[in-house]
């Protein structure tokens, strides 16, 4: 767990920190209409992707490799282990100078995440998870208490960017019933830790690309948390184009009642 967490920090500090708030012309490209991408997500997961094959030789399912091929992801249930890499999570944050963005890694074998890590350069934070061990943020154990609020109190993240207009609306129709919202932070990485550690009570997500989802939702559920889809199967990564929709809560029990909350009429 620690030697991956060094990887992180170290291709973070090789790759991305010394291009925060300092890319240079045509350093910022466009991968898809709508996607951007930098030399620094690129560059990172180069150099994690080399050394988490080093430390354990199976396929590394990146983020930015799957864009250029997207049969890369079929690792991830084909195989009986893989790693999945995000090398900038929220890189519109960070090309816009902005510090919430992370560097994220997980090992997924058959299909299900087992480890995740989730390293904050700007916190200068990690974030570990071990499925059945337990969470961690800096060495320190993290347990969420059971939730004894009532619905009205509780805040959270909604994301509607990917629903169709009609379910957005309901949905943040629905949300009258809880506490304030939070905008979101434009990244997982800085999002999922925001329950595991007890600052928000949910997130509701739609598109649940797999390096995006596959750190925090471990993270989440081993602080004892849960994330499932909606339908309440437990979250599992998926290859993109899979299922969407993600509902994470820090109290299972809580989760039902968001469900009910959340969904109404959805």
């Amino acid at each position: 767990m620690e030697k991956v967490t060094e990887i992180l920090v170290e291709a973070s500090a090789e790759a991305v920190e010394p291009r925060f708030r300092a890319l240079a012309d045509g350093e910022v490209m466009e991968k898809a209409p709508g996607e951007i991408v930098t030399v620094a997500d690129r560059e990172a997961e180069r150099i994690i992707s080399r050394r988490l094959r080093e430390l354990l030789p199976v396929p590394v399912v990146g983020e930015e490799a799957v864009s250029a091929d997207p049969a890369l992801a079929r690792a991830l249930h084909e195989e009986p282990a893989a790693w999945l890499v995000d090398p900038v999570d929220g890189t519109r944050n960070f090309v816009a100078g902005r510090p919430s963005y992370a560097v994220m890694a997980s090992l997924v074998r058959r299909g299900e995440t087992v480890a995740s890590w989730i390293w904050q350069p700007c916190g200068r934070t990690a974030y570990t998870a071990e499925l059945g061990a337990g969470a961690w943020r800096d060495g320190e154990r993290l347990v969420l208490p059971k939730v004894s609020t009532a619905p009205e109190k509780w805040t959270g993240i909604l994301k509607t960017r990917y629903f169709a207009p009609p379910t957005g609306h309901r949905l943040l129709a629905n949300t009258l019933a809880l506490g304030p919202l939070d905008p979101g932070r434009g990244s997982a990485g800085i999002e999922y830790p925001l329950i595991a550690t007890g600052a928000h009570d949910f997130i509701l997500y739609w598109r649940t690309l797999p390096w995006d989802h596959a750190p925090g939702s471990l993270l989440v559920t081993e602080a004892g948390g849960r994330s499932a889809r909606f339908d309440g199967t437990p979250y599992r990564p998926e290859a993109p184009g899979g299922v969407d929709g993600l509902l994470v809560a820090a109290d299972p029990d809580q989760w039902e009642t968001l469900r009910g909350i959340l969904l109404d009429g959805v």
